[in-house]
């Protein structure tokens, strides 16, 4: 257990960032799944605008340090080839 006063506001910093991130992660989670089910759906245009969406709320993720760059870049490269086989 922290016994400093130092270690002990390092323990509440690192509880309050957690929180943030987890938030933030969450946030990113849900535009990815609003993309999965709107290809589920079959319907193109929705699957178009969600995809633009999520694609901005990850790499506002990766600019907070939630994910890697490289995860990201994945992560869109992938929704965007089912976004596109979609619409084909």
């Amino acid at each position: 257990m922290a016994n400093t006063p130092s270690a002990k506001k390092a323990v509440r910093k690192i509880a309050a960032r957690t929180a943030v991130n987890k938030s933030r992660r969450t946030r990113m989670r849900g535009f990815i799944r609003k993309v999965e089910e709107a290809l589920a759906s079959g319907d193109s245009s929705a699957a178009a605008a969600a995809f633009k969406a999520a694609q901005s709320e990850i790499m506002t993720a990766v600019s907070k340090g939630i994910v890697h760059k490289n995860t990201a870049s994945r992560k869109v490269s992938r929704l965007n080839a089912r976004v596109k086989a979609l619409s084909a």
